[in-house]
């Protein structure tokens, strides 16, 4: 798998939660925070988005807003209207496929607010560079493939036919992916930058960073990396932590025992396996390092996060 596979699916549980919302004005609703990220879109009519420590972002039809961070957020028809706090948001309700309607006398919003549940225990560091809010107007001609996913929802909403129990939990994920991805590229380009954002524009780390994320069994060394770099050992070593913000190494230890524990949490595949998997011949080996990572023993890990799974609403 990309980096960017990589993180999302590492962190990425259950499955997405939506509502569709028919609103008139005046209306507000505030949204509590919540572990995991959401957005709004605007189907049709505007509305607009309401951080708590920032001004007012109008929403007009086609705009996304991206809550990475799944931070605390009103949104309203009106900014000046009072913010009713509701009892469930519906952006972090678990009950996917919400229809809202409230009746009242101004214009008329549709929106699609969802929301993906994220294990947050061990967030890849290129979420932390990610903004409380990301603003993607509809401009024409920018960001074509969101703006499929973005149609195909809307057209599925609108019209529900058979399969679509189906076919919506995957293009909801299909467009986390394209936010994402969006968002990637709207970021300017300094030379002299720093960052996961430069880490992954740079062809000789993000070479590197490749070779660990599709590979992270292979008996990875600093003078191996830096070949798959092009460079020589020392200097991929201090581009490397330079940009990515610690050693080669450091970071292969890190995604293996966060990638382990992502293999604990979905599979019931053997101790043995998972080691394997992440680069380990030797069970104890394995062990010690992921709960000196993790604070737990990978049998532990694996009971601790099922029962969460349990008692977590899907």
């Amino acid at each position: 798998m990309d980096v960017l596979s990589d993180v999302i699916a590492v962190m990425r549980t259950g499955r997405p939660h939506y509502a569709r919302s028919e609103r008139q004005t005046p209306w507000a609703v505030r949204h509590r925070p919540f572990a995991g990220a959401g957005f709004h879109l605007v189907l049709e009519g505007r509305s607009w988005l309401i951080p708590p420590d920032s001004r007012p972002i109008e929403l007009r039809a086609g705009d996304v807003a991206f809550l990475p961070h799944g931070s605390a957020h009103s949104v309203a028809g009106d900014p000046a209207v009072p913010v009713a706090d509701l009892p469930s948001a519906p952006l972090a309700d678990p009950h996917e496929g919400d229809r809202l309607e409230e009746a009242g006398v101004g214009a008329r919003t549709v929106m699609l607010c969802g929301a993906y549940l994220m294990d947050r225990a061990r967030p890849h560091p290129l979420l932390r560079e990610i903004p409380e809010v990301v603003h993607l107007p509809a401009h024409l001609g920018r960001h074509s493939s969101l703006r499929g996913a973005i149609e195909l929802l809307a057209t599925e909403l609108a019209k529900p036919r058979l399969g679509g129990d189906v076919l919506l939990p995957a293009l909801l994920d299909t467009l986390l992916v394209y936010l994402m991805r969006a968002w990637l590229d709207e970021q300017p380009r300094h030379d002299a930058a720093t960052g996961w954002i430069t880490a992954l524009r740079d062809p000789a780390v993000g070479a590197a960073l490749q070779g660990i994320h599709r590979t992270p069994h292979r008996p990875w060394t600093v003078e191996g990396l830096g070949a798959l770099a092009g460079l020589s050992r020392a200097a991929f070593a201090r581009r490397f932590t330079t940009l990515v913000g610690q050693p080669p190494l450091s970071y292969l230890t890190w995604w293996r025992m966060t990638a382990a524990a992502r293999i604990l949490r979905d599979s019931d595949a053997p101790l043995k396996t998972v080691a394997n998997r992440v680069g380990y011949t030797s069970e104890f080996a394995f062990s010690t390092v992921f709960k000196r990572e993790h604070g737990l023993t990978p049998g532990a890990y694996r009971n601790l996060t099922r029962s969460a799974d349990l008692d977590t609403p899907r």
